[in-house]
């Protein structure tokens, strides 16, 4: 049923003028789909309180609900055709009364961990592209076909909007921003080993993939109400600075069973690093940082560190927010392990010498469609200093591309090797006493017979070069104001 209404919603939105890229395909369905989703909240939240023989008061004014402007029914249960809005009605009542009703309720929520609020959130950021009302009318009908009623319903859905987020990183650069592979963050997940009680945090949302899996995880194991309501109210934190992306992992994580998420729209690195404090600490960080992005000299003032390189900040930004005692799995590009300007240099010092890096994973080319980078994970805890590296040399033994991608499978013998970290063709060990003390430099060659040699790509290159040239400008700038 769902896999045949995308496809039908995806002819229709390819038809319209107002839409023109994989990137407002799923932006669209979102807002359309969260409506839908938000009336079928509704309905079982008046019939349960009516069960119980206590009164309902619905969220949105009864002009707004779905059954209102986009399905209004016959006595018999059928779409009123009389009612229906079409065409040029249907697109100005969206973009006149609609939106910017829906867009009040951040003003008129009482707090920010609030359905309402999000409702509020999700429509300041968004707006219908829809030029033709009778396109919108054929995808609000097609949409109206989806049924919520079930888990199986449910996790059938999340699914087939984890394929189209996927399908959206596939389309370009920009799409690939959102998307990690689920095979890798599960990976992750069963060597950073979230528990019911502790707080889960990525400060870089993208698609919420750390957040919805990890739920996804202890959903399975929360056997009582007092755990169901700690995963629903008090587990998974985020921050995204994009709003597109914003929206993408807000609804992502609705459609996997947190109703009210608490995450924030706001530039994770613009807070000061300093102003972190014990009570914004969490217990496990999962994340995946942009890669190549660039930050203003204004943004790196925040961190005492400084760089331009966005993943870098993130870092800083990552172990500062850790619990003593925490646990964090972190994906970052692998040049981050060689680096010889002043910034990467320091940052593996503070890493090293802060927190436990037990275990790196070197990913191969290809993990990570569209970006053209390699990465590493790393893995760490906060609080003792790193004695030992485990390395873990990634080879699924075939090129990983769009048509062949990662799968749980080729990472079952890390995740093995891992508990125990064991020496194998695969893996390795190093004492941080034998690395140089001047540099830092984790790119350590196998030492156990794979001697595939990886080359850096020449965008790899030139973003070393540029971010070299762009430190030695910020430090001839610093110079040239001394005098």
């Amino acid at each position: 049923m769902f896999e045949q209404a995308f496809k039908k919603i995806d002819d229709i939105l390819r038809k319209d003028a107002g839409v023109s890229s994989e990137l407002d395909y799923i932006e669209q369905t979102s807002w359309l789909l969260f409506l839908k989703y938000l009336d079928a909240l509704e309905q079982d939240r008046a019939q349960i309180a009516e069960l119980h023989g206590q009164p309902h008061t619905f969220l949105l004014e009864k002009a707004y609900r779905w059954h209102s402007w986009a399905t209004p029914l016959t006595a018999s249960g059928s779409l009123d055709h009389n009612r229906a809005l079409i065409g040029d009605d249907l697109r100005d009542f969206v973009d006149q009364k609609l939106f910017p009703y829906l867009k009040g309720f951040k003003q008129r929520a009482e707090r920010p961990d609030t359905i309402e609020y999000k409702i509020g959130e999700i429509f300041g950021e968004l707006k219908n592209k829809f030029q033709s009302g009778y396109n919108l009318r054929e995808v609000i009908e097609l949409v109206d076909t989806l049924r919520f009623n079930s888990q199986t319903e449910k996790h059938e859905l999340s699914d087939l909007y984890e394929a189209k987020i996927r399908s959206m990183g596939n389309a370009g650069r920009n799409g690939g921003e959102y998307y990690t592979p689920r095979p890798l963050i599960r990976a992750m997940l069963a060597i950073v080993k979230p528990r019911i009680g502790e707080t889960i945090y990525d400060g870089a949302l993208g698609s919420a993939g750390f957040l919805c899996e990890s739920f996804e995880r202890l959903n399975q194991e929360a056997k009582n109400v007092a755990n169901r309501k700690k995963l629903q109210t008090s587990t998974f934190y985020g921050q995204e600075k994009k709003p597109l992306a914003y929206v993408i992992g807000l609804m992502n994580m609705i459609l996997h069973g947190i109703e009210a998420p608490n995450i924030i729209h706001t530039n994770t690195l613009e807070l000061n690093n300093n102003d972190i404090q014990e009570k914004d600490r969490h217990d496990v960080i999962l994340a995946n940082p942009p890669f190549g992005g660039r930050e203003r000299t204004e943004v790196q003032q925040n961190f005492p560190i400084k760089t331009s390189e966005t993943a870098f900040l993130f870092l800083q930004h990552f172990i500062r927010k850790l619990r003593a005692g925490g646990r964090a799995g972190i994906v970052i590009k692998n040049t981050f392990l060689s680096n010889t300007d002043n910034a990467s240099v320091s940052l593996r010092k503070l890493l090293l010498e802060s927190c436990n890096l037990h275990t790196i994973l070197d990913c191969p080319g290809g993990t990570f469609q569209g970006a053209g980078v390699k990465t590493v994970v790393l893995f760490f805890t906060k609080g003792s200093a790193t004695r030992k590296v485990w390395f873990y040399q990634l080879s699924p033994g075939r090129n990983l591309g769009k048509t062949n991608p990662l799968n749980d499978a080729d990472l079952a013998d890390f995740i093995s090797q891992q508990a125990t970290f064991a020496d194998s063709p695969q893996s390795w060990s190093i004492d941080v006493s034998t690395i140089d003390k001047r540099t830092f430099d984790l790119s350590v060659k196998n030492p156990n017979g794979n001697d595939e040699i990886v080359h850096r790509s020449p965008q790899e290159i030139l973003d070393e070069i540029a971010a070299l040239d762009l430190e030695s400008a910020e430090i001839l700038q610093g110079i040239r104001g001394l005098l």
